[in-house]
C-alpha cells in the first residue's frame, strides 16, 4: 500500500547516507602502489587552466579551493561511494577507521559558545583525570575556549604524552577547577554492547567495522562463551560498514574451513576469493544477524556470507545495498580519494549493489522510496528481480541487485511518528537536550547513583517529557505526548544512561522494548 505523505525527517535518510558514505573505507593503500603516471593531453589541460587562473586572473583566487571543487565534481561523476577527502578531514576519518586517536578522550557539544562534555571516553585520559558529564571546559592551558578571543578546539589536541591543563566549570559549582590531563592513545570502540540476553543467548552490538573490530569481537565472544553463551546474536543495524578484513574475520567465526566468504572482481575481471579458515569458535552453534535498511557494506558481507552458506538466521529488514570496494589513495598534499576498484559478490555469486544510474541524490534518498512503497512494513512490498535470483547449497532462494533480504522479516514501527521516535532513540537525537538537562541542580544527584538505582528508581518527570516534546517539535510538529509516553521515556532515559554510565547501558534500555529483539528471543526459544 503506497503512502502519499513524505517520511519525516528527510535528514533521517541523509544522516544514514553520510554514515554509509564515511563507511566506504575497506582497505588502505598508498598512492603509487601500481599507479602509473600519465601524460594525457586532457590532464595537462586541467593543470594548465589552474596555472593560468593562479597567475593571470584579474582577482586574487584561492586555487586550492578550485582544485577541491574540481576533484569533488570529478568524483561525483563516478559512483556514490568514490569520495574525495580533503586534508583537513583525512586524519579524523582515518582515526575512525583505525579505531583510535591521540587526544584527551572526550565527547562534547559546543553549546552557547562553550564546550560541554557529553562524557569522558571510558579508560581515556579525561576519564582517568575525573572529567564528568556536563563539565564545561572553559580554558586550555589558561587560554579561553569561549568569547571573542577564544582559541580553537584544536588546542585540545596534541602529541602522545603531552600535558594540558583544562579549566573546568562543573555544574553546581561557581569556581573553575584546573584539571591536568595527559594526552594519550584513545580507543574508538566499535562494539557498543556485549551481554547475555538470556542464560544461553549472547548479544553483541557493533557500530562499524574498524581495524580493531576483530580483536574487540574475539574478546567479546570469549567472554560470552565463558558466561554460557550457546547461541550468538550480532546486531548490525545502522552499521554502515568499514574495513573489509574485519567483516571477513567475523564471518570466519561461523563458517567451516574452506567455505567461500566472498569474492571480488576488478575492472579486468580478475577474481580474488576469500575463504573461511576453520579457526572459528562458533562454527557449529546457532548465530543470528540483525540488519536493517541502514546496514551496509561490511555488514552486508557478514550477512551475505552466512546466508549464502545456509548458516544462522538473518533477521530484520532489507539492508542498504552497497557492494563496491574502495581503496584509499593519497594525492600528495595530505588529501586522498577513496576510489572504487572492485565489486564484491556473495558466495552464490550475487552482487548486492543497488543501481545508481539516477545519480547520487536519488541513490541516497532511496530510503524514502522504501517507506512510501510500504517495504518497511511488509516483506511482500520488497521489489526483487527474478533475473538475479540465486539458490544457496541448501536450496534457499536469495536475490541480488539491492541489499540482503532477511530470512525473517521484522517490520519497522508502524506509522511515521513511531518511526521518527525510533530514529530519535537510535541516533542520539536527544543527547543535546539531555546534556543540558543533566546540568540542572535537580539532576546533579544522578552523578552519584549506581546503575541499578538509575534503572529501577529514577523516573522521568512529566515536566521534562513536556520540554522534550517542545524540543522535538522543532523537527516534527506532529509529535504529541499522548500515545507515545513510553517511547519518549525510553529515548530520554537511554540517552541519560549513555552520558552517565556507558553506551552498553543505553543499548540495554533500548533493547527492552525492541521488536526485533523480541523476534530474536522468540526464535531462540524454539531452538
Amino acid at each position: 500500500m503506497k503512502k502519499s505523505y513524505i517520511y519525516f525527517p528527510l535528514f533521517l535518510s541523509i544522516f544514514f547516507a553520510l554514515g554509509i558514505y564515511l563507511g566506504s573505507l575497506l582497505q588502505e593503500v598508498a598512492y603509487g602502489d601500481g599507479i602509473i603516471a600519465s601524460n594525457n593531453v586532457k590532464k595537462q589541460k586541467l593543470n594548465r587552466l589552474i596555472d593560468l587562473i593562479d597567475q593571470r586572473y584579474v582577482d586574487e583566487i584561492n586555487t586550492d579551493s578550485i582544485v577541491d571543487v574540481t576533484v569533488n565534481e570529478i568524483m561525483s561523476n563516478l559512483d556514490p561511494h568514490s569520495v574525495y577527502i580533503p586534508s583537513d578531514a583525512l586524519e579524523d576519518v582515518d582515526n575512525n577507521m583505525r579505531g583510535d586517536f591521540v587526544g584527551i578522550g572526550i565527547r562534547f557539544f559546543v553549546i552557547n559558545d562553550t564546550i560541554s562534555v557529553i562524557n569522558a571516553i571510558e579508560g581515556g585520559p579525561s576519564d582517568k583525570a575525573g572529567i564528568m558529564v556536563g563539565d564545561k571546559i572553559l580554558y586550555v592551558d589558561g587560554q579561553p575556549l569561549f568569547g571573542e578571543n577564544k582559541v580553537s578546539t584544536d588546542a585540545l589536541k596534541g602529541d602522545m604524552g603531552s600535558k594540558v591543563t583544562l579549566g573546568v566549570l562543573r555544574p553546581g559549582d561557581d569556581k573553575v577547577l584546573n584539571i591536568p590531563v595527559t594526552r594519550d592513545n584513545v580507543a574508538i570502540v566499535s562494539i557498543d554492547a556485549s551481554y547475555m540476553l538470556t542464560d544461553r543467548l549472547g548479544y553483541i552490538k557493533i557500530n562499524r567495522f574498524a581495524e580493531t573490530t576483530e580483536d574487540e569481537f574475539n574478546d567479546a565472544v570469549r567472554e560470552l562463551k565463558q558466561k554460557g553463551a550457546e547461541e550468538l546474536a550480532i546486531d548490525l543495524r545502522d552499521n554502515p560498514g568499514g574495513v573489509l578484513d574485519a567483516a571477513i574475520s567475523m564471518a570466519d567465526e561461523f563458517l567451516e574451513d574452506g567455505k567461500l566468504i566472498l569474492f571480488q572482481k576488478d575492472r579486468d575481471g580478475n577474481r580474488k576469493n576469500s575463504y573461511a579458515t576453520g579457526k572459528g569458535r562458533y562454527e557449529n552453534k546457532q548465530v543470528y544477524v540483525l540488519i536493517n535498511e541502514n546496514s551496509a557494506s561490511a555488514s552486508e558481507v557478514v550477512a551475505g556470507a552466512l546466508q549464502d552458506n545456509d548458516t544462522g538466521t538473518i533477521i530484520g529488514r532489507r539492508s542498504f545495498g552497497k557492494g563496491l570496494v574502495q581503496q584509499e589513495m593519497k594525492l600528495g598534499d595530505g588529501s586522498a580519494v577513496r576510489l572504487t576498484i572492485a565489486r564484491y559478490y556473495t558466495p552464490t555469486g550475487r552482487s548486492i549493489q543497488r543501481p545508481y544510474d539516477d545519480g547520487n541524490e536519488s541513490y541516497f534518498n532511496e530510503y524514502i522510496d522504501r517507506y512510501n512503497n510500504g517495504e518497511l512494513e511488509s516483506a511482500d512490498n520488497i521489489e526483487v528481480d527474478n533475473a538475479l535470483k540465486k539458490l544457496t547449497p541448501g536450496g534457499k532462494v536469495v536475490y541480488g541487485g539491492g541489499g540482503i533480504i532477511p530470512d525473517v522479516f521484522v517490520p519497522s514501527p508502524s506509522g511515521y511518528i513511531a518511526q521518527t521516535l525510533d530514529y530519535f532513540g537510535r541516533t542520539g537525537f536527544a543527547d543535546r537536550f539531555v546534556n543540558e538537562l543533566l546540568q540542572r541542580d535537580e539532576f546533579l544527584y544522578l552523578r552519584d547513583i549506581s546503575k541499578n538505582e538509575f534503572i529501577t528508581d529514577f523516573k522521568i518527570p512529566e515536566s521534562v517529557m513536556g520540554e522534550f516534546i517542545t524540543f522535538s517539535q522543532l523537527y516534527n510538529t506532529s509529535i504529541k505526548l499522548p500515545g507515545y509516553r513510553d517511547e519518549i521515556v525510553m529515548i530520554l532515559k537511554s540517552s541519560m544512561a549513555e552520558q552517565l554510565f556507558n553506551t552498553e547501558l543505553k543499548i540495554k534500555i533500548l533493547n527492552q522494548d525492541d521488536v526485533m529483539i523480541a523476534k530474536l528471543l522468540e526464535l531462540s526459544k524454539k531452538q
